[in-house]
Formats: structure tokens, sequence, C-alpha cells
């Protein structure tokens, strides 16, 4: 509970309930987080093993990130705390 509850982590895990991401698109998707943040919160994430990241050969490297089949098990937790955070604009 500790590692889902720190700032940032929920939003990371709610963005990646779509489908695997590039580390520019979670940062577009989570505003107002440095990448330095980002970066570290997803390595906690992945050594949690809730994100798996994926380096792609090539210039320039790509690095994307999904979820786990343990993330995803969070789903549903992830979806009904945005719901309630939409119904209470939180």
């Amino acid at each position: 509970m500790e590692l889902v509850g720190r700032r940032w982590s929920g939003a990371i895990l709610y963005s990646l309930t779509g489908g695997r991401l590039r580390f520019a698109e979670l940062k577009a998707a989570v505003p107002g987080m440095s990448d330095r943040l980002l970066s570290a919160r997803l390595k906690e994430l992945e050594q949690a093993g809730l994100v798996d990241r994926e380096v792609h050969p090539g210039t320039p490297v790509r690095v994307s990130y999904e979820l786990t089949a343990k993330g995803e098990s969070l789903g549903p937790v992830i979806g009904s705390l945005g719901d309630w955070a939409r119904h209470h604009r939180v």
C-alpha cells in the first residue's frame, strides 16, 4: 500500500491501464511530474513487479512500460479510485 500510495505512483499505474506507453507518453499523461521523479517511480514500480520495462533497440533507443499481470490485478482498484475522484472532482 505504501508504494501504490506514494505521490504519482497511482497516476502512473492508472495511465498504464490503457496499455504500453513510452516514457514521453507517460510524462504527457502525468503532467507536472519531472523526468527524474517519473524515472524513479517507474524503477520502484518495476522492482515491485508491477511494471515491465522494455528497451527497443535503434537510434534513438526507445523505452516503453506496461503493467505486469500483478500490476493489471490493481486495475479494478485503480479504476474505482478514478471513478471516485471524478465523482467528487478531486
